[in-house]
């Protein structure tokens, strides 16, 4: 079972942004499926790692279209992606150095984010790209 069931209620109506939300969906439930089957720190970091990586790309994405549209709410929307960045780098490098394990709390923290933003804010600046006439 995954950890993160992806449906249509989570699309924003634009379908790169869809289509990227997935891909930290399945990111997600490839950590949360490592951990739970006790993999070892090399596979746990990689996926991790990995998560780090598309978040940026997918963060990067949104951003340029919120610059590029003139998105009144890009500040605040770039701050709230600045501050996962910041947490899921500070995980990952926790992990590494061994201070920290990826523990339940940690995949909690990641899905309720990641749920909570796509729901409220980037469906509300999904809204915002389909009156653009981005699909």
């Amino acid at each position: 079972m995954s950890f993160i069931t992806w449906n249509d209620s989570y699309s924003v109506g634009v379908a790169i942004i869809d289509n990227q939300h997935k891909r930290l969906v399945n990111i997600i439930n490839e950590l949360n499926d490592a951990m739970g089957a006790g993999k070892g720190k090399e596979v746990l970091g990689k996926v991790l790692f990995e998560l780090i990586q598309y978040v940026n790309t997918h963060f990067k994405t949104e951003e340029e279209y919120m610059i590029k549209y003139q998105y009144d709410e890009y500040e605040q929307h770039r701050y709230e992606h600045e501050k996962l960045t910041d947490e899921v780098k500070r995980f990952y490098e926790d992990f590494n150095s061994g201070k920290a394990v990826l523990s339940i709390q940690i995949m909690n923290f990641l899905r309720n984010w990641l749920m909570d933003h796509i729901i409220i804010k980037d469906k509300k600046f999904g809204k915002f790209l389909n009156e653009k006439g981005m699909n």
